[in-house]
Parts: structure tokens; C-alpha cells; sequence
């Protein structure tokens, strides 16, 4: 007999408990991450009843591979871009509510009891949102393009890069035991070190590496090619000393940057759905019902919690953004859930042996709770706006009008913020790759050049000005190169004589940073005294001398990033700058063309778009094909991307129509072959097929004509129809039965 590894029967269990529960859960329209978590509950040891999963350890290795995937397809999601252009109102509601959630969460914990190590992971795990939640909830109730939408959005972006931090700071303090601030510190700042380090590598050679391949690419490579740039970043990720979700997470985002992103994100997405599905199934498995029936009041204290406490966090961090308080308060009640980052957040907890084991299923249920809650508290957001506002005093609202206008003329008017935009990216990422060579000099490079020539002085110092030499075009545009956003203040000091106090006080510190690092570099290979001389005299005059000729190479390096970071934008840019049409509240909106929606086939002057709707088609994405400005008899084609200009009530009103899913209708259900018998007194008669008007009314084709014993198959299009023709046609069974009857045609079958 063959024998069956216990891992295949496993998941057997694992995966048929879980199609079951996510067909239900789907009847029900409700979250199929539910239906996981009720499947590992149906096949855990705590159901005697079914089949029960033996094989937990090699579960557990499916389940990471989950987190990865899921994680990695969070990645394809982010982009950086978008991080950038989410604004400083959704960064500091983010960072408000995550702040104000920790706090909460860890004092709550501490309230009743719990260790300082519980009390912290679940302050964790209630400050992030459910994003698959919160997506399907604005689905069905056709909430997008909504201005707190926007907000709600942006918001669950910074959440994702806060939530990857608080995966590695959790870390850090679940193996020291210790809540250090120097440590937390340290771990930051590694953190956004390698961060910044992987964008700037990835964004270099990344694209180059697609670009070189295209010709070979195809779904099953860029599937297969995906996949191994995953796990390698997971490995490298891991090598250094962080989480393998940080690494899937890293290489996710890089991907979405480039032209193959949304390839990768559709061809990856049934891999993340199977692994993600074994992960949800194994924290179901980790649910003892017992726990949460003993823990009913634990359970309900942290919901209401959660919900009260992110409506309030998340409200006031986007009224001290400068929202408006209607935009705040369906803002709060959007994100009053939590959700997978949870779950993840837990098992970091339980893998690290850290945290007691009955604060999974409490976790779990809360979701589950606040999973149920939050259609109606988004559905109720608009009511409860108003009962606020009509509850607030006039000079209350006069007040908060007064901060937001405020707010709103401050960031416009915001030189530190030009200025700072003019030299804060162009500080960070040259002093990172500066770090970065110097580290990877020491640990591979050095110890080589010491094993040829010995350890003498001569040759640490020559080892070191090489280092520098390979550096320089780098120093060079840390201490003296200057940034495209520089023409912005050259253009604004003309009315404002603060820029030119302040870009001379950025200019010394740049010249300061750039000798530090110098002395960093030189730290680290000769002694102080050395070193301090050297970087005086020495080192100064080289970067003066030898920078003006490496300058051509770092605006080729520079020119090179730019390219790769902005290639899918700079077609929109051409025609659209967003900010133009800042003043009449309308931006660019993307929108999907569902292959269900009643557009398809039809040009813009049939569907008159413009007219229609107010909104204008800027650009067509099919493909790797653009169509810019497309003209009126462009037709729309499903899974085409197109690009509107209009406000938010416009894009309302057309993005039900554009991306229309019909869910559990078949297109066999609608068409089909029938027949009808050509009447004594129907008007088909001699008319020939294309006359008759048949295909046009059935939206389909004349297949076949019976006529006495003669059967005629695909008959020509000019053939007479006479009386006692049996004509079978394939079409729209419902347009096909209303023809049959308004043209008195009888015998339909």
C-alpha cells in the first residue's frame, strides 16, 4: 500500500474546510477571511467531530509561507510613490491613531492584569486596520472616489510602512525583554537605513533587469521570476537581521514601481490567495472556543475599546490635519476594525514565545466583531456627521473652519517645506549609499586587501583613500550638488527673502554632513589623530578637486534613478498635472473597465462619456499600450485602464457603471441556441437574413435554417426566409424570446 505523508492529508483538511466555509461566506457577502478562520476552527484538535490536523509543524512552515506571500502582495499594493503622494493629512492621522491605539491598547492591557509583554503586542495588534475589510465594505456600498475615502486610503498606506516598523521594533523588544529607548532607536534607524537602501538598488536596477528581459517575459517567467526576487529579498532580509515579512514586503513595493507591477500583481494573486488561505486556516486552529466563552468580558471590553478608541484617534488626527470634521468623523468610523496585520502581529507574538496563548482567539474574535460592525458604522457615518454637527456650537465650527483654512494656507505657503524637499532626499540617499559602501567595503573588501599587503599603516591609508576616491561622486552631491526642486525656491525667492537665508544655512550643514561622513569613512580604517588631519588638509581639497569631474557620472546615475522611478508617470504627467485643477476639486482617477460593464464595445461618442458624466478621458491604459487623449471613436475594452479628470461626485457616478461585476451570472445563463418557426404571417418572410434585423435584435448570429428536410448550416446572409423555416439562431436568450414574440413568431422552443 502507498503510503500518504501527513502533510498532504493536512492540507487536504486544511483546503476543502476552507472552500466549503468561503462558498458560504461569499452567499452570505460576508469577508472570506472569516470562513478561514472558521475552518481552522472546524479542523483544530477542539472539534472532535471532523478530521483534525496531526502535522502542526510542517503547518506552521505553510502558514509563514503565507504571511510571506500575503505580505508580498501587500508590497504590490504600497508603492512608494504612493507613500509620497498620500500627504501630510493621511501621515498625520496615521501616525495619530497608531500613537493613541499603542498607548491605549498597552494600558488597557495593564489595567486588567496582563503582563507588560501581552499589554504591548496588544496595543500592537488594535492599532492597525483591516484593509481587506475596509475595501469591500467601500465596494458594496459604492463609496469610492469619495473625498474621506482618498483620506481613508492614504491612511491605510502609512499604516502598512508603520506596521512593518512595529513588526521589527516588537521584535527588537521581544528578544531583549527590554523596553529601551536606545535599542528602539537603533532599530529604527537600521530599519530606515535598509529601507531606503533596497528602494535605491531596487529602483536603479530593477527596471533595467525587466527591461533587458522583456522579450523573453511571459506569464509563467514573470510568475517564476517574481516569486525567486521574493524569497531572495526574504533571505536577505533575514541575513541582516530582520523579518522575512519585511523582505517580501520590501520586494513587493519595489515591484509595483516598475512597468511589469500590475502583471506581477495579477499573476501572483492566486498564489497569495492559496498560501494566505493556510495561514488564516492555521489562526483559526489556534482558536480554542472555550477561551473566548471564558474570556466573553475581556473580549467585549477590548471591542468597544477598538472601536471607540480608533473613531476618536483617527477623527482628531485628521481634524489637527486640517479636514473637515464631517471628513474626520467617516474617516474614524472607516477604520474602527482590525484586521490580518493583527494576526500577524500575533503569531510574531506566539512563534517568539512572548505572549500568552489566549490572546490569539481574544484578538481573532475582536476582528470578527469589528469585521460585522464596520458596513454599518461607514454605511451610518454620514448620519452621525450631522447629529455632530448639529450638537456643536457655532463658534465651535467657526473655529474649526478658522484651523482648517489655517492649515490648508500654511502648507501652500510652506517654505521650510520647499526647501526641505530641495535638500532633505538628495541628504538622505547619498549619505546612505555612502554608509552602505563603507559597510560593505570593511566587511569584504578590506580584509582581502589586508590579507595581500599585511597590516600596516601605509596600507590602511591607502586602503581608506580608495574608499573615498570610489565615494567622492557621491560626497560630491551631498555637499555641493543641487536638486531639480531647486528652480521651485529659485522661482519663490523672488517674493519670499527667508528662501535664500535658508538655503544658505542648508548648504553649510550639507558641507558639514559630507566632512563627518569623511571622518566617519576614515574612523573606521585609521586612527583619530590620522584621520583628523587628513580629512582638514586632505580630503576637503581631493573632493574639490576630483568632484567637478565625477559630477557627469552622478547626474548620469541620478538622470538614471529618475527615469526608472517616474517611467509610468511621465506619460500622465504630459497631460495632466494634478494640481491644475486643484481650485475646482478635481483630480485623476483610475478606474478599471469591468468586462460585465455595459461600455464595453462602445466608442466615447457612443457612450458619450463627457456629456454624460462631466469627466474627461485622459488617457487609456491597455496593456503595455498608452493611448493618450484618446479621440471619440477609441471603443472600450475589458480590463482596460482609463484615466479620468473630474471630481469626486462625477467619478462617483460613473465608476458603478465602469467596473460593474455581475457576481454568480453566467454567461451561459444569458445566451444560448434556440429556435423559432417562421410564421404565415411574420414579417421575416422574404426578406433575406441580413435584412431581417434577427442578429442585431439578439445581439448574436443565424446558425442554422431547417427548411422541409433540408437542414442549412451557417446559411449565407442573403438568403430569403420563407414560411415553415425552422430558424435556430445564438444569442441573448431573453432578447431572443422578446423578438420571437413581438414579431408574432410562434413555436418558440
Amino acid at each position: 500500500m502507498m503510503h500518504l505523508p501527513k502533510l498532504i492529508e493536512d492540507l487536504a483538511f486544511i483546503l476543502m474546510a476552507a472552500a466549503v466555509t468561503t462558498v458560504i461566506f461569499r452567499a452570505l457577502k460576508q469577508p472570506v477571511v472569516l470562513g478561514y478562520l472558521i475552518a481552522g476552527i472546524l479542523v483544530s484538535p477542539h472539534v472532535p467531530l471532523l478530521p483534525t490536523v496531526t502535522d502542526t509543524e510542517n503547518l506552521k512552515v505553510w502558514a509563514e509561507i503565507g504571511v510571506i506571500f500575503l505580505l508580498f502582495g501587500l508590497g504590490l499594493e504600497f508603492s512608494f510613490k504612493k507613500l509620497a503622494r498620500v500627504g501630510v493629512s493621511a501621515s498625520i492621522t496615521g501616525g495619530f491613531e497608531i500613537l493613541f491605539m499603542l498607548v491605549v491598547g498597552y494600558l488597557t492591557g495593564t489595567l486588567m492584569g496582563w503582563s507588560k509583554m501581552d499589554s504591548l503586542f496588544l496595543g500592537g495588534m488594535l492599532s492597525i486596520s483591516s484593509t481587506t475589510i475596509i475595501v469591500r465594505a467601500f465596494d458594496e456600498l459604492k463609496l469610492k472616489g469619495r473625498q474621506f475615502v482618498t483620506l481613508v486610503f492614504g491612511v491605510l498606506i502609512v499604516e502598512d510602512l508603520i506596521a512593518i516598523l512595529l513588526l521589527v521594533l516588537l521584535s527588537t523588544v521581544a528578544l531583549t525583554q527590554t523596553f529601551s529607548g536606545e535599542e528602539l532607536l537603533v532599530s529604527t534607524l537600521q530599519f530606515g537605513f535598509f529601507l531606503t537602501l533596497w528602494f535605491v538598488l531596487g529602483i536603479y536596477f530593477l527596471p533595467l533587469l525587466l527591461k533587458k528581459a522583456a522579450h523573453y517575459l511571459n506569464d509563467e517567467t514573470r510568475l517564476i521570476g517574481s516569486i525567486g526576487l521574493c524569497l531572495l529579498m526574504v533571505w536577505i532580509a533575514t541575513k541582516v537581521g530582520f523579518s522575512p515579512a519585511l523582505g517580501a514586503f520590501v520586494m513587493g513595493s519595489l515591484l509595483a514601481e516598475t512597468r511589469e507591477g500590475h502583471n506581477i500583481e495579477k499573476l501572483i494573486e492566486p498564489v497569495k490567495n492559496l498560501f494566505a488561505a493556510i495561514f488564516f486556516v492555521s489562526v483559526g486552529m489556534l482558536i480554542d472556543p472555550q477561551i473566548i466563552l471564558d474570556q466573553y468580558d475581556t473580549i467585549l471590553i477590548l471591542t468597544v475599546v477598538t472601536i471607540i478608541g480608533k473613531l476618536f484617534s483617527t477623527t482628531a488626527g485628521a481634524l489637527l490635519s486640517g479636514q473637515t470634521l464631517r471628513h474626520s468623523i467617516q474617516a474614524g468610523m472607516s477604520l474602527a476594525q482590525i484586521g490580518e496585520f493583527s494576526f500577524i502581529i500575533a503569531t510574531l507574538g506566539l512563534t517568539l514565545n512572548v505572549i500568552s496563548p489566549k490572546l490569539y482567539p481574544i484578538v481573532v474574535a475582536i476582528s470578527v466583531i469589528t469585521t460585522f460592525t464596520t458596513p454599518y458604522q461607514i454605511r451610518w457615518a454620514d448620519r452621525f456627521a450631522t447629529w455632530v454637527e448639529t450638537k456643536i456650537s457655532i463658534k465651535w465650527k467657526q473655529k474649526l473652519v478658522s484651523y482648517n483654512e489655517l492649515v490648508m494656507g500654511a502648507r501652500q505657503k510652506n517654505i521650510l517645506q520647499l526647501v526641505l524637499k530641495a535638500h532633505l532626499p538628495s541628504i538622505l540617499l547619498n549619505t546612505v549609499i555612502v554608509l552602505a559602501m563603507t559597510f560593505a567595503y570593511k566587511k569584504w573588501a578590506h580584509p582581502i586587501v589586508l590579507e595581500q599587503f599585511g597590516e600596516h599603516q601605509w596600507v590602511y591609508l591607502f586602503s581608506t583613500i580608495g574608499l573615498v576616491l570610489l565615494c567622492v561622486p557621491f560626497l560630491w552631491a551631498l555637499t555641493m550638488g543641487t536638486s531639480s526642486a531647486n528652480q521651485e525656491l529659485e522661482v519663490n525667492s523672488k517674493y519670499n527673502q527667508v528662501i535664500p537665508i535658508l538655503q544658505k544655512g542648508f548648504s553649510l550643514f550639507r558641507l558639514f554632513w559630507g566632512v563627518f561622513l569623511m571622518g566617519f569613512i576614515l574612523a573606521e580604517f585609521v586612527s583619530i589623530q590620522t584621520g583628523s588631519l587628513f580629512i582638514l588638509i586632505g580630503l576637503t581639497a581631493l573632493l574639490i578637486l576630483v568632484g567637478r569631474f565625477s559630477e557627469p557620472f552622478y547626474q548620469k546615475l541620478e538622470a538614471r534613478f529618475l527615469k526608472n522611478l517616474n517611467d509610468r508617470d511621465t506619460q500622465i504627467n504630459k497631460i495632466f498635472q494634478p494640481s491644475s485643477l486643484a481650485p475646482w476639486d478635481a483630480g485623476l482617477v483610475e478606474l478599471s473597465v469591468s468586462a460585465d460593464s455595459e461600455f464595453v464595445g462602445l466608442s466615447l461618442a457612443q457612450i458619450s462619456i463627457r456629456e454624460r458624466f462631466g469627466v474627461m478621458v485622459a488617457m487609456i491604459e491597455r496593456g503595455h499600450r498608452i493611448i493618450m487623449a484618446p479621440g471619440r471613436d477609441e471603443v472600450l475594452m475589458p480590463q482596460d485602464k482609463i484615466f479620468l479628470i473630474g471630481n469626486e461626485e462625477q467619478v462617483a457616478s460613473l465608476k458603478p457603471v465602469i467596473e460593474k461585476v455581475d457576481e454568480g451570472v453566467s454567461p451561459l445563463d444569458r445566451f444560448g441556441l434556440k429556435s423559432f418557426l417562421v410564421h404565415d404571417t411574420s414579417p421575416f418572410i422574404s426578406k433575406s437574413i441580413r435584412l431581417s434585423g434577427i442578429r442585431e435584435n439578439i445581439q448574436g448570429l443565424v446558425v442554422g435554417v431547417e427548411r422541409g428536410q433540408k437542414r442549412i448550416l451557417n446559411p449565407d446572409s442573403q438568403m430569403i426566409l420563407e414560411s415553415g423555416d425552422l430558424v435556430w439562431v445564438v444569442g441573448d436568450l431573453h432578447k431572443i424570446k422578446e423578438l420571437s414574440l413581438s414579431q408574432n413568431a410562434t413555436n418558440f422552443s
